[in-house]
């Protein structure tokens, strides 16, 4: 609307100033014949620099919507991808329309225990080897055990908001809890496990266990994170 009566504006002013340049310029010579040549070269003048008037109101106006959308996060480029602008170094965080799905192939899956004892959690970290950007999608598909007791079963609060986007050589995590540590807990023991990216389009990756003695997991208390390009508190602890 605002731009509507801009134009309204700049047009009404110039019709206005046309209109009065004429008035003037048709004086009466002494013959009883008007002189119409001034008021049309006026008219012509004032028409033109109505013209360029509008033309730069609308260069404003379109100027004016194009940029920052106001959070101050990204800017829309002409290929309709968002590009933040967050320059955090996390890595991995901004959307790319063109990346494809990373695959088990490109990456190289490790373990880390988190701090104990008693040891109750793992970091998972996937690294991208494969030389470009690529997508990391939901959580690992974990089998600690065998086939028959199921995957490591999703924390939803863990979703990221925004795609898991790495560029070579960045990793993306997810924190995995493998029990509650009791005394009491009844726990197996593993040596290793299958990371599986089904989300990816599959691929598989087996993960050895970061201590000698293995890892003690309850298939009633574990569960795993979604990949995430770092561990955030509280949305990470579970």
């Amino acid at each position: 609307m605002r731009t509507y009566r801009n134009r309204t504006t700049v047009l009404a002013t110039a019709t206005t100033a046309a209109l009065a340049l004429a008035l003037t310029a048709c004086g009466d010579d002494g013959t009883g014949t008007r002189s119409e040549g001034p008021a049309t070269s006026a008219s012509a003048t004032v028409a033109t620099s109505a013209a360029g008037s509008e033309k730069a109101a609308d260069d404003a106006t379109e100027t004016g919507t194009t940029g920052s959308t106001g959070s101050g996060t990204g800017t829309t480029q002409a290929a309709g991808t968002t590009k933040s602008s967050d320059s955090s170094g996390s890595g991995g965080t901004s959307a790319t329309a063109s990346a494809p799905l990373c695959t088990a192939k490109g990456l190289r899956v490790t373990a880390e225990r988190q701090d104990g004892p008693p040891y109750t959690h793992l970091t998972l970290s996937a690294k991208n080897t494969s030389g470009a950007g690529c997508e990391m999608k939901e959580y690992p598909h974990i089998h600690f055990l065998d086939n028959a007791r199921g995957i490591v079963p999703p924390v939803a609060k863990s979703r990221p908001e925004v795609p898991v986007i790495l560029e070579p050589g960045q990793s993306a995590y997810a924190a995995v809890r493998m029990s509650e540590g009791g005394r009491k807990e009844n726990t197996e023991t593993v040596k290793e496990f299958t990371v599986t990216l089904k989300a990816n389009g599959g691929g598989m990756a087996v993960v050895k266990s970061p201590a000698p003695e293995g890892l003690s997991v309850n298939p009633q208390k574990w569960a795993t994170g979604y990949w995430t390009t770092e561990l955030r508190n509280g949305a990470d602890d579970f």
